[in-house]
């Protein structure tokens, strides 16, 4: 699946659940809290989950479309490098060593430090770290979600090139969501038309075939 939107936690795990065997509730549960499944913004972006090995990519891949809907609201919100910077490196020296904390337990730290920051900036704060590889999720404490680090918690990520990066998730992708068109692709990942068309164009033409369905051209793996 590479990636899985996971903006309501109750029922993305039912979404892992129901596609696997024999697995219950507290088993997903516990490959989450173990680190097994990470959760960060990517894509289009909302909260999806992915797997240690997956995350840097679909991040480095998807990043720089999340940052450009992201720069209005920085600058209504009066957000800059600078204090992005500042607050990354009050993340990075609070999270080293395996920490858990929450966004709660983060922004008092924020304000400890003379960081004051609303919950539209703080959001905003964070997932600019989840953007820079700097954070992702770690265990649930109790109902509360937290924030580990990600070389931390994701020791097994790999950045790979950008062409490579768009083929890998064009075969992941219609693979398991096929039959489905490139404009499907396009508002599914984010990626813009053109970058959907070239990793279109990459895919190995007798792994994954294309008809033509009421005027549209749908792509899928294998042949129906």
């Amino acid at each position: 699946m590479v990636a899985m939107q996971a903006q309501e936690y109750a029922m993305s795990k039912w979404a892992i659940g129901l596609r696997l065997n024999n697995v219950t509730d507290a088993d997903v549960e516990k490959a989450f809290n173990d680190g097994q499944i990470l959760r960060t913004h990517l894509l289009r972006p909302t909260w999806h989950f992915a797997t240690p090995e997956d995350i840097r990519w679909l991040l480095e891949l998807t990043a720089p479309r999340i940052r450009k809907a992201m720069a209005y609201y920085e600058r209504e919100l009066e957000l800059d490098s600078k204090l992005f910077n500042k607050c990354n490196d009050i993340i990075g020296k609070a999270l080293t060593g395996g920490h858990h904390l929450t966004r709660l337990e983060l922004s008092d730290l924020f304000q400890n430090n003379g960081i004051s920051l609303n919950g539209r900036q703080m959001g905003h704060v964070m997932m600019n770290a989840e953007m820079d590889c700097l954070v992702c999720s770690g265990r649930r404490e109790g109902k509360q979600f937290t924030y580990a680090l990600f070389d931390e918690r994701a020791s097994t990520a790999i950045s790979i090139a950008k062409d490579e990066a768009l083929l890998l998730l064009a075969e992941r992708y219609f693979t398991s969501r096929g039959p489905a068109t490139l404009k499907d692709f396009s508002v599914w990942s984010g990626l813009t038309i053109t970058d959907a068309k070239k990793a279109g164009a990459m895919l190995d033409s007798k792994v994954f075939t294309k008809e033509v369905f009421d005027g549209n051209e749908y792509l899928l793996k294998g042949k129906h």
